[in-house]
């Protein structure tokens, strides 16, 4: 029997267990990456390990959330940053230089390599045939270290593409439509690995788009073979000699197939507030929109400006509308100034912003209140934008500048019709990349010769050991499908104490109740309740280390989001599967005791625990963990367990955390 293209991969970096779908793996992991909200605590980790020079063949720093530097924290973490960089040996990209994935793929993503990144959106490289993966910090530090990183055997689906794109039909569309038929569900599990005929009709920079957003499926990750598509785009990045043909073998077998003819495909919009609310452009047809912003790390490259500037050429921008540009890359930046078109979109009323995250975490170009917001991203979670309440919209750079122009959503095709003059503007691909490195520093430029901390930079909080008994109060009782962001949020008043946990888990689950961190600390204990997909959204494994650091001994979720759920087994926090029935009738405030001895248990391998509410009631749990999953949840977490194997294996202490 074949392998799959995944399979491939993961075979050439298998270090222990076996490609079995649902079996704990551990594969080798060739390059890294990192950023700044979550960078910080990365280096402190990767310090905290005693560790003093990155063991995989890349790693790469980048600062592109808070790029706009707010507050003297926010520029003393960029210090650190460029310090840790410089110090182990990363590659370091100054703030305003891109989004780590943009920047990423045009420098070193690599086809047939392994990435661990500590973003959610990784597995943008997957376009270029790497195997790109998310995860949270302290997974990171330990792969810089050499370390293998350990994952379930996903699900790998087939996803055949056949046909080609219609005109104004687009990348995103494609992505939009998997949402649309699987939901932000649909992907826990499984990598989905593009084949078919219709993929060589994708560039790579079209391929990145569709393997970032298959994030929001919470997929594993995403994947593309490589072909003359591939040599071609890494020709133009001027790293032609990285080319490697690999793909599926044609008797590779699957776990699922999905089919989706290119050329039946129209413009799709996810409507507020999830990716997976999609419909037809054209049901939507007549909302006026307040806003529209071109960019992120979905659709920020050259490929996906260009189309917008085509269609604004001797056109203005509506005049109840704003529309902004957030490159991915100062790359993008640079080619469209050399050709004009910077010119030529300022012309039309478009604002340029720095290459950054920012307006996708809700940091700058907020929407007003009660306004409607088109963008090009990749989410529109209630409340990400920055103002709560919103109404963010997500489409294609096309829909988006249709909407710019004629000041409300409009289905392109239509728009086209009635202006006569509107061409489709395709995909066009620059003749070579080229533009000045002179923001990416690399290991042997390194301009700093130790670790510079500011006052705001602590140190990395540990948790004791299990305990035998756990109980406490339910503090807080969540929805299905509660994120990241709702857990800790991504705004910069709040991320600029990323590096400062106690300041920092003073905003834990804010958005949801702003009482809970101050209660939490009260109770010296206690459980979080939760329904379906909880932690859903980024890596940040803040979301897990400052509920720890509030003394929050575990969740009880009706399932778990794979990133999220890693970073709980990482930070010492019990997650434990509950059924819908026991989630509707727990209340907040109940008394939760679980009965077992929980140490024993865990480490023993048991997978079912009693759970007492109230002295009342008792139900069934669930541990659905492997047996390293639960040394590291024994010994109080990841950073604990791997420093007491330091002492152990050299025979004296750990590395002090200064």
């Amino acid at each position: 029997m074949g392998q799959t293209l995944t399979e491939k991969i993961l075979a050439d970096h298998l270090v222990e267990g076996e490609l079995e779908t649902g079996e704990e793996i551990g594969i080798e992991i060739d390059q890294v990456l990192t950023q700044d909200t979550t960078g910080t605590l990365v280096w402190l980790q990767f310090e905290a390990l005693g560790l003093d020079e990155v063991q995989t063949e890349l790693a790469a720093q980048y600062c592109d959330h808070q790029t706009y530097q707010f507050d003297f924290k926010n520029t003393d973490d960029h210090r650190f940053l460029r310090s840790a960089a410089g110090t182990f040996g990363a590659h370091f990209s100054r703030p305003g230089n891109g989004i780590c994935h943009n920047v990423h793929k045009e420098n070193f993503a690599a086809p047939g390599k392994t990435l661990l990144g500590s973003d959610s959106h990784t597995p943008t490289p997957g376009g270029l045939g790497q195997l790109a993966i998310g995860s949270g910090g302290l997974d990171v530090a330990v792969a810089m270290g050499g370390g293998a990183y350990y994952i379930e055997m996903p699900e790998v689906v087939n996803v055949r593409l056949e046909g080609e794109l219609p005109e104004w039909a687009t990348a995103k569309d494609v992505i939009l439509e998997m949402l649309r038929r699987l939901t932000v569900k649909g992907g826990v599990g499984k990598i989905f690995e593009y084949t078919g005929p219709g993929v060589e009709s994708l560039s790579v920079p079209e391929r990145t788009t569709i393997t970032n957003m298959g994030t929001e499926l919470g997929a594993t990750s995403s994947v593309f073979p490589t072909d003359e598509r591939t040599r071609d785009y890494l020709e133009r990045q001027g790293r032609g000699d990285q080319f490697v043909e690999i793909g599926p073998d044609e008797d590779a077998e699957y776990d699922d197939e999905l089919v989706i003819d290119l050329s039946s495909l129209e413009p799709l919009i996810a409507t507020p507030s999830m990716p997976d609310n999609v419909v037809p452009v054209h049901e939507v047809a007549g909302q006026s929109v307040d806003q529209v912003i071109i960019g992120s790390c979905t659709n920020g490259g050259y490929e996906d400006i260009l189309p917008a500037a085509k269609m604004l050429e001797g056109r203005e921008v509506d005049k109840k509308t704003d529309m902004i540009v957030a490159p991915g890359s100062k790359q993008a930046s640079e080619l469209l100034a050399r050709e004009g078109w910077v010119a030529e979109l300022m012309a039309a009323g478009v604002n340029f912003s720095e290459a950054t995250c920012g307006a996708c975490i809700g940091i700058g170009h907020v929407p007003a209140s009660d306004s409607v917001s088109l963008r090009t991203f990749n989410r529109n979670f209630e409340g990400r934008s920055g103002i709560e309440d919103d109404n963010v919209y997500l489409c294609s750079p096309e829909v988006a500048t249709a909407a710019a122009i004629a000041g409300e959503i409009v289905d392109p095709r239509d728009l086209a019709g009635e202006l006569g003059d509107l061409e489709a503007p395709g995909v066009e691909l620059p003749e070579a990349y080229s533009g000045s490195k002179v923001d990416l520093i690399a290991p042997d430029e390194a301009v700093d010769d130790g670790l510079v901390k500011g006052p705001n930079i602590g140190d990395v909080p540990l948790k004791d050991p299990l305990e035998s008994e756990l109980a406490g109060p339910a503090l807080l009782k969540m929805a299905d499908n509660i994120t990241t962001d709702h857990i800790i949020p991504a705004t910069q008043d709040i991320l600029m104490y990323r590096s400062n946990i106690p300041k920092l888990s003073e905003f834990t689950l804010s958005r949801v109740d702003d009482t809970f961190a101050e209660r939490a600390l009260e109770s010296d204990g206690g459980f979080l309740v939760a329904g379906e997909n909880y932690g859903q959204g980024s890596s940040r494994e803040h979301a897990a280390l400052c509920p720890m650091y509030l003394g929050i001994q575990g969740v009880l979720a009706q399932s778990f989001a794979r990133i999220h759920k890693a970073n709980l087994f990482n930070f010492g926090l019990l997650p434990l599967a509950i059924d819908e029935e026991t989630y509707e009738r727990i209340e907040q405030g109940d008394d939760i005791e679980i009965v077992d001895d929980v140490s024993e248990a865990v480490s023993s391998g048991q997978e079912e625990f009693t759970v007492r509410v109230n002295d009342d009631w008792e139900f069934t749990a669930t541990l659905d963990a492997s047996e390293r999953e639960r040394e590291i949840l024994a010994a109080g977490g990841k950073l604990s367990l791997t420093r007491q194997q330091y002492e152990e294996s050299s025979g004296g202490a750990a590395p002090a955390d200064d």
